[in-house]
């Protein structure tokens, strides 16, 4: 007999994902213990040896509960009697910006960046499922942060690899029992003070009641259409960028506005995006309300000359152009702000 369907579904995925690997590749999974990154080490430790891959595996131990050393040491464990190797754990301090939720993510990361490294690691897989694309594809709607957020998480992101987009949770859960590993709940993962957890036990049962059992596949689908769409606009945003003569040309001569305003609002405002990260704008905290304010320079002037953006970049309309320049000492300004402008009646 073969192996029970969920473990099969899973291992097939990991294969695909494996596909693009060259023999003698060393791939990190990484693993909280829970069922999805579970499964997804179980599966890789069984795919990795047919395809000549070196298979190792990285707990990160955020400090943010009792008891957590404790726990990354079994997940270490576990993973050794999987027989991948290295295994690493790694503890981080959750510090900085963005809240308990994207402070620890910023950590993790980092964690797992430097552990690919020091290992030298082609690829880093990831346990995130289809459930996770719904519940992001949906964080994404109600921040109103446009399509490349709708498009939520892709199968490959430089090298992380998320090879369970289309596996459901439940599927994860299956393939444990079936192998008999025992998954451990993160407590956090229930707990309402985060928006994630809202939405994972809160809001997803609710569209699920309401528009049905396929609701879950259909907010997936969605992300992977608007991802196609974001990707054409971002490429056609760049030729745009390289057209004008790249982002250091809005530093220097700065770019016409004439120009920018003829392109459609959707490729200007991600050319404007490039710009502005271009001129030392931290892209992690430039938003759309940003992006937004320079925008208003080309098409709505009404006489305000400058805009602030974060990392102390000033966005200027100087006779008919947008220029970028990044500032130094007490003139930084971390959020956008507008000034008007010192020409007599605000016109060029």
């Amino acid at each position: 007999m073969g192996p029970h369907p969920a473990v099969a579904a899973v291992r097939h995925a990991v294969r695909a994902s494996l596909v693009h690997l060259e023999p003698g590749d060393r791939v990190l999974v990484a693993c909280s213990g829970g069922a999805d990154s579970l499964a997804l080490a179980d599966a890789l430790a069984f795919e990795a040896p047919k395809a000549a891959i070196m298979a190792g595996g990285i707990t990160v131990d955020h400090g943010l509960q009792p008891g957590s050393a404790g726990r990354a040491e079994q997940v270490t464990r576990l993973m050794a009697r999987l027989e991948l190797s290295p295994v690493l754990s790694v503890a981080v301090r959750v510090t900085g910006p963005g809240g308990p939720e994207g402070a620890a993510r910023a950590a993790r990361y980092a964690a797992l960046d430097q552990a690919a490294d020091e290992t030298g690691a082609a690829a880093i897989l990831l346990g995130h499922t289809l459930d996770d694309q719904a519940e992001t594809v949906l964080l994404g709607l109600a921040r109103g942060s446009g399509a490349r957020s709708l498009a939520g998480m892709a199968a490959k992101t430089g090298r992380y690899l998320r090879p369970l987009l289309q596996i459901r949770r439940d599927q994860t859960r299956a393939a444990c029992e079936a192998v008999g590993l025992e998954p451990w709940e993160d407590p956090h993962n229930r707990d309402l003070a985060f928006t994630r957890a809202r939405i994972r036990w809160q809001l997803m049962p609710m569209v699920t009641e309401v528009l049905g059992s396929g609701a879950a596949e259909a907010l997936a689908r969605t992300a992977d259409l608007l991802r196609a769409d974001a990707d054409a606009l971002d490429g056609l945003a760049a030729a745009q960028v390289a057209a004008l003569g790249g982002t250091a040309a809005v530093a220097d001569q700065g770019w016409l506005v004439a120009d920018l305003a003829a392109l459609p609002a959707a490729v200007r405002r991600r050319a404007l995006r490039l710009a502005a990260i271009g001129a030392g704008s931290p892209p992690g905290s430039l938003s759309h309300r940003h992006v937004e304010s320079l925008d208003k320079l080309v098409t709505a002037w009404h006489g305000q000359r400058r805009t602030d953006l974060p990392g102390g970049v000033r966005g200027e309309r100087r006779y008919g152009r947008l220029l970028l320049t990044r500032l130094s000492g007490p003139e930084v300004a971390p959020l956008a702000t507008t000034a008007r402008s010192e020409e007599p009646g605000g016109r060029e």
